[in-house]
């Protein structure tokens, strides 16, 4: 048991917050199950995750140390591939590395980011195993070696919502990318047409429609051109968002990402040691209209640092 008492400066914070503030490392759903068991007390009352606290609050938290702190192991796991970006009740933003599936795949059956993500929220609240509860799950996709930002739903409510919230483009998409060569307009709406093609595992992209074809539109901004190495970092942002639209629309237009092996140039990507495309799902912003049980998280915006850097390309 830990206890705190709250400091004088601290004032209208509810006691979930305060909680998470104090241990970083702590699991939300092992704070959750805490709060369902009474196990969180504020002048030796037992209190909900929605209590405010006020200054010089006696607060008693009945959590195992290696919980609070975040040295228990993860049942099952090694390193995870990704890190928390933002938890609550209702959904899990994680940062995804590079190389790691989202989902099983033909060339990866187990250990892909929704299994690590049960596990950790197994570890968190073992009682997220029981049979026919609802399990998180994946709201859109990145590619294997497209890191950044994933959005998994916790309920079955929250995971409809942000369906048609990524649908209707109330939740907007920001990749960061290392194209090659530097696109003759600062920043532009790229529109065009892609076709997938199942039996090649690849999309082809041309400006008229053709069988099979659906529209897409790209938004681009040139950040920083490196003239010397002849490489941009642009921000794009995924208006549709179709199977290696970013890809397959840049190498359309002549800039294809860096260290892509499928629509770049192998011998370019040789030049920039990067094994791996220099794609990057940095940021979402929440946008919403209409009234929802997530509003609180509208005009939000989560971003984190991508996996490359212009300046260490070699």
């Amino acid at each position: 048991m830990q206890s705190h008492t709250v400091p004088p400066e601290i004032k209208n914070i509810k006691v979930e917050k305060y909680i998470m503030s104090l241990y970083p490392n702590l699991l939300y759903g092992t704070l959750q199950k805490a709060f369902r068991k009474r196990d969180i007390k504020v002048n030796g009352a037992r209190v909900g995750r929605d209590y405010v606290l006020k200054a010089n609050d006696l607060l008693e938290i009945y959590i195992a140390d290696d919980l609070l702190l975040g040295t228990a192991k993860i049942r099952n796991s090694s390193r995870p591939g990704f890190t928390i970006v933002y938890e609550d009740e209702n959904l899990l933003l994680v940062n995804k590395e590079q190389g790691v599936p989202v989902h099983p795949d033909k060339d990866q059956a187990e250990n892909t980011l929704i299994d690590q993500v049960r596990d950790y929220l197994k570890a968190g609240d073992p009682d997220t195993a029981r049979t026919g509860q609802f399990q998180p799950k994946l709201c859109h996709r990145l590619d294997r070696n497209t890191g950044g930002i994933v959005i998994i739903s916790k309920n079955s409510a929250s995971h409809e919502i942000l369906l048609k919230k990524l649908e209707t483009g109330e939740i907007r998409k920001f990749y960061k990318c290392l194209v090659k060569g530097c696109p003759s307009k600062k920043e532009s709406v790229l529109k065009a047409y892609l076709r997938k093609d199942a039996g090649k595992s690849r999309v082809f992209v041309s400006d008229q429609k053709t069988p099979g074809s659906v529209n897409i539109i790209t938004k681009y901004r040139v950040l920083e051109y490196d003239e010397t190495m002849d490489v941009s970092l642009l921000e794009i942002e995924l208006v549709t968002g179709r199977t290696h639209q970013i890809r397959a629309h840049m190498a359309y237009i002549g800039h294809p990402v860096i260290g892509d092996g499928k629509y770049g140039t192998n011998s370019v990507n040789r030049r920039y040691g990067l094994k791996m495309q220099a794609l990057w799902a940095y940021k979402l912003k929440f946008d919403f209209k209409g009234k929802s049980m997530l509003d609180y998280l509208n005009h939000r915006e989560f971003t984190v640092e991508p996996g490359f850097d212009i300046s260490k390309l070699r």
